[in-house]
């Protein structure tokens, strides 16, 4: 028997592997309006092209069985953690979203999709909300995307994230408050110093989110005088941290940033990689 709530769960996690594998017949044809995509080999290959740096998270509106086949309305939300100038409904840098409707059917066989059919509407369009973060997978796939525009530098993106009135808690400076605060804060450090945040974890709900992360810093300049260490031009610091943030409104309203004990001592590495 075919569960489409364990489908969409599937879905949910961006495994496409586990999706496929579990979910589809090996002779599955998949309609996708301008061409048909044949076999789980041809389905993998479109969802690699598509997924390729963006995360598209189902979120189900209605359906209904007709026999063995099922209908759904779905509102679709695409989550860019690279650019995709190339990508299907618009053309996405990181940290950027789009919501499509998606209207499908599914053939079923065997307990396995064996005929997949969908159609859209143009994005945006009759679409549903979430606020933009939170524990909804979603909302998770959009804070990647967020940490995504972080570490690409872009202010007015990673900034549409945060509430006017957000505080930034480094240890190392004082506060720093609101949105102007924060960004003109890192676009100074950016100038001669890059920073990328790589999650390890994430734990979220509607309140708060808590990740333990990977924090590089890369300087782009000599920068001397840098406040987690001196660096050369060329050369990084990593340094493991624990981030607590606090949400209102699905936006951060607070940023605490710590060193992960013994694990956040910095790492100081030079331009060839060796350890300095």
């Amino acid at each position: 028997m075919f569960d489409y709530e364990e489908y969409l769960a599937a879905f949910q996690t961006g495994d496409d592997d586990l999706l496929v594998d579990r979910f589809f017949a090996e002779d599955v044809v998949f309609h996708a309006g301008t061409r048909d995509y044949h076999g789980k080999a041809g389905l993998r290959a479109f969802l690699a092209w598509a997924h390729d740096g963006v995360r598209e998270v189902p979120r189900i509106q209605a359906y209904a069985w007709d026999g063995d086949r099922l209908f759904a309305e779905v509102d679709m939300d695409f989550h860019a953690t690279k650019a995709r100038p190339d990508f299907l409904f618009k053309a996405m840098q990181p940290g950027d979203s789009v919501t499509v409707k998606f209207f499908v059917q599914y053939r079923i066989r065997d307990g396995l999709v064996c005929e997949l059919k969908s159609m859209t509407w143009s994005p945006e369009r009759g679409v549903t909300r979430l606020p933009r973060l939170g524990g909804h997978p979603s909302q998770i796939a959009a804070f990647h995307a967020y940490c995504s525009a972080f570490s690409n530098a872009d202010p007015d993106r990673y900034s549409a994230f945060y509430t006017d009135d957000v505080v930034l808690e480094l240890g190392s400076v004082p506060p720093i408050h609101g949105r102007d605060g924060i960004t003109g804060f890192y676009t100074r450090m950016f100038a001669q110093v890059r920073e990328s945040v790589v999650p390890y974890s994430v734990l979220a709900d509607d309140r708060t989110i808590a990740i333990d992360a990977l924090s590089r810093f890369t300087a782009i300049e000599d920068a001397p005088d840098f406040v987690v260490g001196s660096l050369a031009k060329g050369e990084w610091i990593e340094v493991r941290v624990f981030v607590h943030y606090e949400l209102r409104d699905g936006l951060i309203s607070h940023i605490r940033v710590g060193r992960a004990g013994a694990d956040g001592v910095p790492r100081i590495f030079r331009a060839d990689g060796t350890r300095r």
